[in-house]
């Protein structure tokens, strides 16, 4: 990828510059102690050079001595090549900023976004949800013949696309690593997995992390390499696959809320934050429980105690006290999200 040649436009511009700043001087000089001269000022002397490079020549400015009307043949032959120089110039220097844009390389502003390291349909799937879902996303990809293909599919409001080779860590902060919410390491192999997010640890220690295996036994050494989730594909198909086998209905259901509800009819699991001024402050689980229930037709399920280490509570006891900076999960439809976010102020 080549970078805009500032210094080459500049050059370019300024040498143009000095050539017809000289031309102008030139045919002052020449034309202006003449008698019955039309360039008695070096204004007018500019004005017939500017008329003469842009093809415009009105005629009511022209040089009349012998010597200012051969500065001005020089004048019209030189501004063929010199005013296509100027163009080709501006026009390539154009669309380099351009292309350099649509790479990624101008960097984005997203934050609390999702990062995905490797582009593959697996990929594209992810990122479809998370964009129904409102979450902003930044790609990174190496090949160079998906980028066109990414920015057709999304809006560049929500996706952000960044073309760099995944060793260079440097390029990675083009993509706002450092504020991102989590990184989704999709890569093809689990090894290369592995080796990346060590060394992508070295460089943002203090980030999420998450990959899919397709082996599971390697879960543990991810882990311990410092993934924050991971996840094998194969087990989870497995489970959904004896599901279908056994309670169908269930595997349906299961299925329909493992992803984001598109239609108000489908249901989804969401996982909000109780802020200071939620009105479920120092509420007891089980009136939580009733209050979402009859005012939003919705399902609490669990919640998420705040603290120096979260502890999901699957259906707890109904003397669970909620405080601020916990997070409720609840399962909802369409409609459910739009009460729960007007009655409550609640959102995802």
């Amino acid at each position: 990828m080549k970078k805009p040649d500032y210094k080459k436009l500049l050059y370019s511009l300024l040498g143009v510059s000095f050539f017809y700043g000289t031309i102008i001087l030139l045919l002052h000089s020449i034309e202006s102690d003449v008698a019955g001269s039309k360039m008695p000022t070096w204004q007018d002397a500019l004005w017939y050079v500017v008329a003469t490079i842009t093809t415009v020549g009105y005629g009511d400015v022209i040089p009349i001595t012998y010597w200012g009307r051969t500065v001005g043949f020089i004048v019209m032959l030189s501004s063929l090549g010199v005013y296509g120089l100027i163009i080709s110039q501006i026009a390539n220097f154009m669309s380099t900023l351009k292309e350099q844009r649509e790479l990624g390389l101008n960097g984005t502003d997203f934050k609390n976004h999702v990062v995905i390291i490797g582009w593959n349909d697996f990929g594209r799937s992810v990122i479809g949800h998370l964009v129904a879902a409102g979450k902003q996303v930044a790609v990174v990809t190496k090949e160079r013949s998906s980028i066109d293909t990414i920015r057709e599919y999304y809006d560049s409001d929500n996706v952000f696309t960044l073309y760099a080779d995944y060793a260079n860590f440097d390029m990675l902060e083009k993509a706002n690593i450092k504020l991102a919410s989590i990184v989704f390491v999709n890569l093809n192999d689990d090894t290369e997995k592995l080796v990346y997010v060590i060394n992508l640890k070295k460089h943002f220690a203090d980030l999420n992390y998450v990959v899919t295996l397709d082996n599971g036994n390697l879960k543990n050494t991810f882990q311990n390499a410092g993934v924050t989730y991971t996840i094998c594909k194969n087990e989870i198909s497995a489970k959904l696959m004896a599901s279908y086998i056994f309670e169908p209905d269930v595997a349906v259901f299961s299925e329909e809320i493992l992803a984001y509800a598109h239609h108000d009819h489908e249901y989804d699991i969401k996982q909000v934050k109780i802020t200071n001024d939620n009105v479920f402050v120092d509420t007891f689980y089980e009136k939580a429980f009733f209050d979402l229930k009859k005012n939003c037709n919705v399902i609490l399920i669990g919640i998420v105690k705040a603290g120096g280490q979260k502890k999901f509570l699957k259906n707890p006891e109904s003397s669970v006290k909620i405080e601020a900076g916990d997070q409720l999960v609840i399962m909802m439809d369409g409609k459910g999200r739009q009460a729960l976010k007007m009655q409550y102020r609640i959102i995802e």
